[in-house]
């Protein structure tokens, strides 16, 4: 029986394809008690075990498939693994009370789920309530001897149907065979969807219902461009998203035309389109979409990937290669931006009712500061091999930023002391991600070098709506009036003092938000590395001066988010 269903557009493409349900493992069991609890203790030990190997080897597929960003995820899973808190609570379990290790994991990791996810103000500690729970399910299936779903071994063009996909899960997919995925839940910034994009496979999430309405078997039309779902379709209609997808590929053909193109509007404004990569190994990526330059390097992952602090020699190493493989293409890299949802093994966080408000990026580099001076070392022995941009993040005072400059400024000084060659055109300046830095833009204008507006975070501040969180989610509004005023003033106050701005968040390659963002004058766009070439396609598409009268409208005479969008649809169709 044929059945359409809706849900939110992730990521573009077309598919039809043979439905693969995933389904949950059976991880029942009984709780029994036990005399050797040596045993068990060791059950338990060979179960973690084979979790960290297998995390381990599905964390480097997913950093030679996806990217070191992406398989960050797969730290945190690792982390809880090696716990010492949760594991001795699992352990005592067994001891004191004389049950089987199955048993055990479950009530402690209950518990902790249980008391994370009661953290409604906390996002970050429900995140982590959602790494424990995939991380148990991987030490059950070991416990109990049964195999989780290997996405690895499909060898037929499918489509993947689940209530939700777990990092673990995406990591896996073979694009060569999954055409697809369609989810009940989930949107547009989490992982999947994420991830979704950075593998080109066409994607809906957030149906609600798929998969009351799939059977093993049955076949699925799936449009990721619009968001639409349907089960079983009949030949009409496979006839019809058929030609959407040859229509699609043929529009992908044409854009790959343009990676050696500049990117030029129809009225010949040129723009710069740039990559956001997360170590040197994403550069690759940049260039083959034919990016113009690195609009944030976040150099965090060199801190999450060492077992210790990065030395200056290795950053020095990883910056230099960045620098030179752009050969004279700007390079913004931003400074370690490590709290919130990153953490280090090695640097002791205090405990925080929100870590996302409180103390990370510029609040712990000025504060470490030892930490910090090496990072501004080795970026200035780096400078000289290429177009280096420095960027600081989450600044809220121009106070911090001026305390940031001066240590720059001091290691500087101090290098060239030394004998060492220092680039003397190295910019300056900072990631407009705070509101309160936003309205005072004018202020900041007059002594950064630019600025990089980062709307993932200011559009979940500006809303006070964590952009993870289900409930709230429909307030992560990016075409928000408000949101779109603050751009504009952010953007309107570094070109006052003759400085650019850039954008560095999801919105920078939303190709809704796009014609606005040009209209507004933004002077740089960097994004993921598969957006940069249908972003170059629609802007050689769009007049600025029509796009400036189109962004006017929608910030003086929209009041909501749909009707901004219903302008932009009205000005590009």
């Amino acid at each position: 029986m044929t059945k359409q269903l809706k849900g939110i557009a992730v990521s573009d493409g077309i598919a039809v394809a043979k439905a693969y349900l995933l389904v949950e493992p059976d991880l029942s069991f009984e709780k029994r008690s036990v005399e050797n609890v040596e045993a068990e203790a060791a059950r338990l030990s060979d179960a973690l075990s084979q979790s960290t190997k297998d995390l381990q080897a599905i964390r480097d597929k997913a950093v030679k498939t996806l990217g070191e960003e992406e398989a960050q995820v797969f730290d945190a899973h690792l982390m809880v693994l090696s716990d010492p808190e949760l594991i001795s609570a699992i352990e005592g379990n067994i001891k004191d009370n004389k049950v089987n290790a199955e048993s055990a994991l479950k009530e402690v990791t209950d518990m902790f789920i249980g008391m994370f996810e009661a953290m409604e103000d906390n996002p970050y500690m429900q995140e982590r309530a959602a790494d424990i729970r995939d991380v148990t399910k991987r030490v059950m299936s070991h416990l109990l001897g049964v195999k989780l779903p290997d996405l690895t071994m499909i060898d037929e063009e499918v489509i993947i149907v689940a209530e939700d996909l777990t990092p673990s899960d995406t990591a896996q997919l073979d694009r060569n065979f999954v055409r697809a995925f369609v989810t009940n839940i989930g949107g547009r910034t989490s992982h999947s969807a994420i991830m979704a994009r950075s593998l080109e496979i066409p994607a809906v999430v957030g149906t609600k219902e798929i998969t009351e309405h799939v059977v093993e078997g049955d076949v699925l039309a799936v449009d990721g461009s619009e968001g639409d779902v349907i089960v079983n379709p009949t030949e009409a209609q496979v006839a019809d998203f058929k030609a959407k997808e040859k229509a699609f590929n043929e529009l992908k053909a044409e854009w790959d035309k343009l990676k050696h193109a500049k990117t030029v509007t129809a009225d010949g404004k040129h723009l710069e389109l740039a990559g956001n990569i997360g170590t040197p190994k994403d550069l690759d990526g940049v260039l083959s979409h034919g990016g113009e330059a690195v609009g944030l390097y976040r150099t965090e992952f060199l801190y999450m990937d060492s077992p210790d602090f990065p030395t200056e020699d290795e950053q020095f190493e990883a910056y230099k290669a960045v620098l030179e493989g752009m050969n004279g293409k700007p390079v913004v890299v931003r400074t370690m931006d490590i709290g919130g949802d990153k953490e280090l093994p090695y640097l002791k966080f205090p405990e925080e009712m929100n870590p996302f408000l409180g103390y990370r990026a510029i609040r712990i580099c000025l504060a470490e500061d030892q930490m910090f001076r090496t990072q501004l070392r080795a970026l200035l022995r780096a400078s000289v091999y290429g177009n280096l941009r420095i960027m600081f993040p989450m600044i809220a005072t121009l106070a911090e930023f001026r305390e940031a400059k001066a240590l720059l400024e001091e290691e500087k000084a101090k290098l060239i002391a030394e004998g060492v060659e220092v680039s003397e055109d190295i910019q300056v300046g900072i990631m407009i991600e705070i509101p309160a830095a936003a309205v005072i833009a004018d202020r900041f204008a007059k002594e950064v070098d630019f600025f990089s507006i980062g709307t993932n975070d200011l559009i979940q501040y500006t809303m006070a709506a964590d952009r993870m969180n289900e409930r709230v989610s429909y307030l992560y509004q990016p075409y928000n009036p408000a949101i779109l005023r603050l751009i504009k003033n952010v953007i309107d106050s570094a070109h006052a003092e003759g400085k650019w701005a850039g954008m560095c968040g999801e919105m920078a390659g939303d190709q809704t938000a796009v014609p606005l963002l040009v209209g507004l004058g933004l002077d740089e766009f960097s994004m993921s590395a598969t957006s940069i070439l249908r972003t170059r396609s629609l802007m050689s598409r769009l007049d600025s001066k029509k796009m400036a009268e189109l962004a006017e409208k929608a910030i003086t005479e929209c009041d909501t988010a749909d009707e901004v969008v219903a302008l932009v649809e009205e000005y590009t169709k």
